[in-house]
């Protein structure tokens, strides 16, 4: 059975997408759900809903996946392990949450693709940009796994990367909150959620957001960051079709230290 897409569910609302093609970066951590090692198959489910959603509406989903809810490279260098040997194990469980996600996705009737930078040809093609783009030209969730087949960089920075090698128009950035604070608002209720920020906002203020070498790829290339609580069921469709979610970071101009929400 073919896979590519058919013109109910591609055209659907099309005209009324801000974003016609996404990349979604997703933690290890929000693969859990409530547990406290391994993946949530019912969580795994929800987020496929969710890209289902979005995907049946036209959008063309990329998405990258950390993997700390396995394997935490930094912290195993920390516990003295050598650090690149750390981030390719940590490389490994991305893989994996992949896999996890991939299942999902069909579960839900979503033509999907995994894709690694790091060979490993049994469980996924290699990463390929140009293979990339065509699978999401032809209605295919592509799945970024492996980081960026580097040690010593995040899968932050593997999705800042990919984002725009594939012409992404936005970096999604799902976490447990609803969008950037000045401090953390699990700890400090009055702490304030911007609604903007600048690029130099994160840098400057080491907001802890994404790291520094992510931010400034997306800084390059004037790829707009949206921080928004994934838990929120229909959050990634209404940040598709232009609704003010979340922490919107740009290069638009803001005031100094950002807008609060």
């Amino acid at each position: 059975m073919s896979d590519a897409p058919s013109a109910a569910a591609r055209g659907q609302d099309r005209d009324g997408l801000r974003y016609d093609r996404i990349l979604l970066k997703l933690s290890g951590e929000a693969l859990l759900g409530d547990r406290t090692y391994g993946v949530d198959p019912e969580f795994c489910k929800f987020i496929a809903r969710q890209v289902a959603e979005v995907h049946a509406r036209g959008v063309q989903v990329g998405i990258v996946v950390g993997g700390g809810n396995i394997f935490r490279g930094l912290a195993a260098a920390a516990a003295g392990m050598d650090r690149a040997t750390g981030d390719y194990i940590g490389m490994l469980a991305t893989v994996m949450n992949g896999l996890a996600l991939q299942d999902a996705l069909e579960h839900v009737g979503v033509p999907v693709r995994v894709m690694s930078a790091i060979a490993m040809n049994e469980v996924a093609e290699p990463y390929i940009r140009r293979r990339a783009v065509r699978h999401l030209e032809k209605g295919r969730v592509t799945l970024f796994v492996a980081g960026t087949g580097n040690p010593y960089f995040t899968t932050d920075t593997a999705a800042a990367l990919r984002a725009v090698e594939i012409g992404a128009q936005v970096l999604l950035k799902a976490t447990k909150v609803d969008g950037v604070y000045d401090a953390d608002p699990l700890t400090n209720p009055t702490a304030r959620r911007y609604a903007q920020l600048q690029y130099a906002d994160l840098l400057r203020d080491q907001l802890k957001v994404l790291d520094a070498a992510a931010v400034s790829l997306c800084m390059e290339n004037d790829l707009p960051i949206v921080v928004f609580d994934l838990n929120q069921p229909d959050n990634i469709t209404r940040v598709a079709i232009g609704e003010p979610v979340g922490t919107l970071i740009s290069g638009a101009t803001s005031a100094v230290g950002g807008v609060p929400a």
